[in-house]
């Protein structure tokens, strides 16, 4: 593969994604170099960096989360380690000791881990392992960023003298501070601090009275600040000292820069590690935030991006909370080039842009939003011409450089090209620019390359319509509303509505007319009938789109009760199959029941264990010889079935129970009726109709003819005479 031009990856806005990508980074060499990514042209190392932050990608959603791979810039120390006699700082040494623990924290965890992140694996494993610096580093400087007191054998000792000094000279202060306070000479502060010595606040008038060396006085003069002789001494011992323990430090530092110094080229390749890491952490972010993903690269020339969204125009209506329409577009050798058409503002350039743009992303090793079933190839070139592209400085206007970067295309495109061209052929006379603009089409379509246009010329889309190999394609257009719906549609030509738009946007009918009686009238026929197909095309979309999901739930509808249709039957089965094992159990429970009341008349023992043993016989020669295993599987069903059976009836009779309730309470819910003599009635849970005779309070005399009755009302029920 061939680097792309800048002037594509302008066009394409693909700096932005940088920006974008920059953001997430971590570190500021890490953002820098996020801004410097550009195509791969080494398609190995492409799929190499395409698959670790598919890898990276798959660590948000799992476990085992990768390590912090954070790290301060080593540039200013890495250049001094190249210069002789020179000496690194401690703030320096820290951020190498800090850089080398990083990569050896991530070489351990992507060897335990290497079956889930391979490719992060092998970059850690490239990796020399050097345990040295690090420990170098520790031995000596503490984690507080100072140096140790055992950082050399000359170092501990001075230190331990240094602190024997300083009780020294606090001991003898405080006995020359005990006789100047009980003598009077001290002001009431009694000490202070000049020069980052003590020193005794003695009153000026004694000052004279003091032995030891003057070191200031106060604003007013009322104080002179005097360090006491008795400590001079060991004062001047200490300074000795320090001066001797910045030589030894600054020994020992020399010393550790040159531990350092054969290492320049493994820390320089740790933190181009760590970089290339912070940048795969960051791909790996913009692609969670967009749902982007790795698809599948094709050898067989095949771009097929399904669901592809525009990555800035998705992550903007993200933050807005307003939908992005995705599209879905398909360029193989047997289909190289579309032409879009269709209304102004209805999506063809995002359309153009989106398959550029997510082509260059892909190419640079970021991942792609788009559908998981899609597929792609890699393109040596790929050429744009998007966007008004005047040159006030050469002097050339859009059409001049439309044709100067058409030139170009001529002599670069291939059969292994991609070319995006918006608004092919415009910025001339119609007539004229749409015949050179067909006359480009044809060379780029003999060349074999492949290509998405948008255009608004009647000729390109008659071309698009002739040609094999190349096909239309139209955004769709509601004719009602008047609005784009932002859909492309493979395999026709569309119209621009322009008239329709005009009329949406408040330009009087009167002119709109006016203007359609002068063009030809067999152009705007056309028009109208690309118009008119288009939302044949809509309402045939729209009825397949409800056919489809009504078949899919008759579908799934005649799966269901397939299903339920086969359960039930293997139920009734099994249920059959309980009930025959049921029956042939009664009818030798009857035989026994047969043989046991012979044996209760006669008591005979001997016919009675003949009977049974020729029952046994006779049931053990229906029986099927299977193992033990079987016969136990075969008693559990049958226990299941019988539970299942049991459960049933169960619920059947609880259903009764509660229907049996519910008519009772109905019954009892019904308007009471009002008895009167001479009704016909009868009990409730009788079947005798006799009259009313006599009626008191709750009591009725009910005469049967034979007998009379007193009972209460609350238990009748009128008869209805028979008509």
């Amino acid at each position: 593969m061939q680097s792309i031009h800048p002037k594509t990856l302008q066009d394409l806005e693909f700096p932005t994604v940088l920006e974008q990508v920059s953001a997430r980074c971590n570190t500021e060499l890490g953002k820098e170099t996020a801004l410097e990514v550009k195509p791969i042209a080494d398609k190995e190392l492409l799929l190499k960096i395409l698959g670790q932050t598919s890898e990276y990608l798959a660590s948000f959603s799992n476990d085992n989360r990768i390590p912090n791979h954070g790290f301060d810039t080593i540039n200013g120390e890495l250049k001094l380690l190249k210069i002789e006699n020179t000496t690194l700082e401690i703030s320096g040494f820290r951020r190498i000791g800090g850089i080398c623990k990083t990569v050896g924290l991530h070489q351990k965890f992507f060897k335990k881990f290497k079956e889930y992140y391979p490719l992060l694996f092998t970059s850690t494993e490239q990796l020399e392992v050097n345990t040295e610096i690090p420990v170098a580093i520790d031995n000596v400087i503490d984690k507080f960023g100072e140096i140790r007191d055992d950082a050399s054998i000359e170092l501990h000792h001075i230190r331990r003298q240094i602190n024997e000094v300083r009780g020294k000279i606090n001991q003898s202060f405080g006995v020359a501070l005990t006789r100047c306070q009980s003598l009077d000479f001290l002001d009431d502060i009694r000490e202070s601090v000049v020069e980052n010595r003590r020193v005794l606040a003695v009153k000026a008038m004694h000052r004279k009275k003091v032995k030891g060396t003057m070191m200031g006085s106060s604003k007013t003069g009322s104080i002179v600040y005097i360090v006491p002789e008795t400590t001079l001494n060991f004062v001047r011992e200490l300074s000795n000292l320090e001066f001797e323990e910045k030589e030894e430090v600054q020994r020992i530092l020399n010393q550790l820069t040159d531990t350092m110094r054969p290492y320049d080229y493994l820390l320089k390749q740790y933190q181009n590690y760590l970089i290339h890491l912070d940048i795969t952490a960051a791909k790996a972010k913009y692609a969670s935030d967009m749902n982007a993903l790795l698809p599948e690269i094709n050898e067989k020339k095949e771009l097929f991006l399904r669901d592809a969204y525009h990555p800035l125009l998705f992550l903007t209506n993200k933050l807005k909370r307003e939908k992005t329409w995705p599209q879905t577009i398909q360029l193989h050798k047997e289909n190289r080039i579309i032409v879009i058409s269709g209304p102004n503002a209805g999506g063809k350039s995002i359309t153009l842009k989106t398959i550029g743009l997510l082509q260059v992303m892909l190419q640079s090793g970021l991942l792609i939003p788009v559908h998981e079933r899609s597929t792609v190839c890699l393109f040596d070139k790929i050429l744009t011409d998007i966007g008004d592209n005047q040159s006030i400085e050469n002097h050339l206007s859009t059409y001049s450089y439309r044709l100067k970067n058409m030139n170009q295309f001529l002599k670069r495109c291939n059969d292994k090209t991609l070319f995006l061209i918006d608004e092919f052929g415009t910025g001339s006379d119609p007539e004229l620019g749409g015949a050179l603009a067909e006359a480009f089409l044809e060379i780029f379509y003999e060349r074999e390359a492949y290509g998405v246009i948008t255009t608004h010329y009647a000729n390109l889309k008659a071309l698009a319509d002739e040609l094999p190999h190349a096909t239309n394609a139209n955004m769709l257009f509601n004719s009602k509303t008047l609005e784009p719906t932002f859909q492309l549609i493979l395999g026709e030509a569309g119209s621009s509505f322009t008239f329709e738009v005009a009329q949406k946007n408040g330009i009087p009918y009167s002119l709109i007319n006016k203007a359609k009686k002068k063009i030809e009238r067999g152009k705007v026929r056309f028009d109208a009938t690309i118009a008119k197909l288009q939302k044949e095309r809509s309402k045939m979309v729209q009825t397949g789109s409800r056919l489809q999901d009504e078949e899919t739930k008759a579908r799934d509808e005649a799966e269901r009760l397939e299903k339920l249709n086969a359960k039930i039957k293997s139920k009734l089965e099994n249920y059959q199959e309980l009930y025959d094992h049921n029956q042939r159990m009664i009818q030798l429970g009857d035989k026994i029941n047969t043989a046991a009341e012979r044996y209760f008349i006669d008591n005979k023992k001997r016919p009675l264990i003949s009977e049974l043993l020729r029952i046994v016989e006779t049931e053990n020669s229906k029986r099927k010889k299977t193992s033990a295993k079987q016969a136990k599987a075969k008693q559990v069903q049958k226990k299941q079935v019988a539970q299942e059976l049991e459960q049933k009836i169960v619920k059947v009779r609880q259903e009764k129970k509660v229907e049996k309730k519910k008519a009772i309470q109905k019954e009892k819910n019904k308007p009471r009726p009002v008895f009167k003599i001479g009704d016909r009635v009868r009990l409730f849970d009788g079947k005798a109709v006799g009259t009313i005779d006599t009626l008191e309070k709750n009591k009725a005399a009910v005469n049967y003819g034979m007998f009379m009755t007193n009972v209460s009302i609350d238990q009748l029920e009128l008869v209805e005479a028979k008509k």
